[in-house]
């Protein structure tokens, strides 16, 4: 796998505890997230290096995950019907902050937008939500802190399903390979190297 990995012990240990953070594989151009598809999609991207195929769909939104554990929890480390095949997804991190610019929280909050209704129309006419979820530890248990997931659609979509899609990492034999050890708590668990991605915009700070 074209992935740098690490013991999940060592990274949970210079992880923050708590708060919001964009948890991600990244470095000075790059930034990878993940997602989990039914082999009809997740075959096809690997193939051809971007989606499409008769099963893809660019007129629905498609959530994208930094944070590999946030996907493996998702996903149930591969086990669920649809998602068996895993994918690291590499992208320009001039487009991943784009996408962040554009993002409306999933969920009213006053400090964002002055009206419930303003909320709304940002929501109707943005093509990205986004939204914290907490983050899971690799057996599935909920942690303090808090994780991102980025909903895509119209031409933002677009743009991540073809021209700004970088590299399609085929995840799932490392997937299966550490899901044993994942359910059985074995100290050797890898993932990702995962360190916090800084993003300068105070909107999406608190969104």
């Amino acid at each position: 796998m074209k992935l740098a990995t690490e013991l999940y012990s060592s990274q949970c240990a210079r992880w923050p505890s708590s708060g919001e953070h964009i948890l991600a594989n990244h470095d000075d151009e790059t930034i990878v997230v993940y997602q989990a598809y039914r082999p009809s999609i997740g075959l096809y991207a690997i193939a051809h290096g971007h989606f499409g195929g008769p099963d893809f769909s660019l007129r629905r939104m498609s959530w994208i995950k930094p944070n590999f554990l946030w996907m493996m929890y998702r996903c149930g480390w591969g086990t669920k019907e649809g998602q068996e095949v895993i994918l690291g997804l590499r992208l320009r991190r001039a487009f991943f902050d784009s996408i962040l610019v554009q993002a409306v929280a999933s969920s009213y909050q006053a400090d964002l937008h002055p009206s419930r209704e303003a909320w709304q129309q940002a929501v109707e006419t943005s093509d990205v939500r986004l939204q914290w979820d907490p983050d899971h530890d690799p057996l599935g248990a909920k942690l303090p802190r808090r994780a991102v997931q980025l909903g895509l659609r119209g031409r933002t979509l677009e743009a991540f399903a073809v021209s700004e899609l970088l590299e399609v990492i085929d995840m799932s034999a490392f997937v299966a390979e550490q899901r044993a050890l994942a359910l059985s708590s074995d100290a050797q668990l890898r993932t990702p190297v995962e360190n916090v991605y800084v993003f300068s915009s105070p909107a999406t700070a608190s969104a």
